[in-house]
């Protein structure tokens, strides 16, 4: 089992930034790649970003060049940094990892919101 938890979420205005944060605990050796995903109220949940071990990310392209996604192994914590929030960039964003069994594990979302 892998435990995952959000944090960093909050209200922002257009332009600003945010750190959003993911720690992990449990079993997580097994885990090959997190990311993070959002989902915005009436749509689908998409993803955001991914890193694979071996540190190889990739983005959507709607936030490429305005956010990073890395983790820190020693604090079993994955970070998002996301500069340049638009308003569309509102959303509940989700942590996720997927375990070398290929279950998933999600967190609980934190919410993200940028006024204009």
């Amino acid at each position: 089992q892998v435990q995952l938890v959000e944090s960093g979420g909050g209200l922002v205005q257009a332009g600003g930034s945010l750190r959003l944060s993911c720690a992990a605990s449990g079993s997580i050796g097994n885990i090959w790649k997190m990311g993070w995903y959002r989902q915005a109220p009436g749509k689908q949940r998409d993803l955001v970003a991914i890193i694979i071990r071996g540190d190889s990310t990739n983005y959507a392209d709607s936030v490429k060049g305005r956010f990073t996604i890395s983790r820190d192994n020693a604090k079993n914590t994955m970070y998002l940094q996301m500069n340049s929030l638009k308003p569309e960039d509102t959303a509940v964003y989700y942590c996720n990892a997927i375990a070398s069994t290929g279950r998933s594990y999600w967190g609980q979302g934190t919410q993200v919101t940028v006024s204009s």
